[in-house]
């Protein structure tokens, strides 16, 4: 059920990508990858993580309680959604792009490429944290949340906790889509961000479910998600000279200009 919602999803979005004149958004002033504000958005994922964390413990045990684990509707749904997110969310992408590039379609392949692009990098970047962090999976020791040791995660993956990679990479994805959208699909903003930032917290709650994460390492994982999906779009859109981008992205397009109110109101 859920694999066909987000194929339904995937499908409007390729249809309101044709609607009207094929072109290639870019913004007339070219950005820095980070900008001052951007410390304003880590500190607030950073507080929300530090004021998950004293109750990593407590969710862990009521998600593991034998009732909810029991539930059949709730495994399956686990295993859908863990799926959904990886590999589900690069093999989205790069079917976006491959759809585009044979239709020759400059917004649906900008769409696929620069989604496996935030994918790929801020999936690179967990797994640093991840061998640095060592912080132990909940189901080794579920009463002992605090567990972390530097550079434990090289030992193995059961102290490569933190953060969630399976959220890291919803959440890149879902931050994309959204915003890559929200240029040419303005009034869709709001579904299409509710569709899939909703899919990516299901994600990460199928690894808290499967005892495979704490709630902070979700948290965590979402905002590295979210903050590198957001750079990319921004830094490929006001750089599109790139050389990925003049590389890889092919085919018909007549240029305009992205609002700059609404862009500049973006992360």
């Amino acid at each position: 059920m859920t694999g066909k919602l987000f194929r339904a999803g995937i499908l409007l979005l390729l249809l309101g990508s044709s609607v009207g004149a094929q072109v290639e958004d870019t913004i007339n002033k070219k950005t820095p990858l980070l900008v001052g504000k951007d410390a304003l958005l880590l500190g607030v994922f950073a507080l929300g993580t530090a004021a998950v964390a004293p109750i990593d413990m407590k969710i862990a045990n009521r998600l593991q309680d034998p009732g909810t684990q029991e539930n059949r509707f709730l495994r399956t749904a686990a295993t859908g959604f863990r799926l959904l997110g990886d590999p589900g969310s690069a093999v989205t992408g790069l079917g976006i792009y491959v759809v585009g590039r044979i239709d020759g379609q400059r917004r649906v392949q900008s769409l696929g490429l620069h989604s496996v692009e935030s994918i790929v990098l801020a999936d690179l970047l967990a797994g640093g944290i991840k061998l640095m962090a060592g912080r132990q999976r909940p189901y080794i020791d579920i009463k002992n949340p605090y567990n972390f040791q530097l550079w434990r995660g090289f030992v193995g993956d059961q102290f490569r906790s933190f953060p969630s990679g399976h959220s890291v990479t919803a959440f890149a994805f879902a931050s994309t889509l959204t915003r890559e959208t929200q240029f040419w699909w303005p009034h869709a903003a709001f579904w299409i961000g509710t569709v899939f930032y909703g899919g990516a917290g299901l994600v990460g709650a199928s690894r808290m479910y499967n005892n495979m994460h704490w709630a902070s390492d979700v948290v965590a994982g979402a905002a590295i998600g979210t903050i590198i999906g957001l750079k990319v779009v921004k830094y490929t859109h006001s750089h599109p000279d790139n050389r990925i981008d003049v590389k890889l992205i092919k085919g018909k397009s007549s240029r305009i200009q992205i609002n700059p109110v609404l862009y500049s109101i973006q992360f």
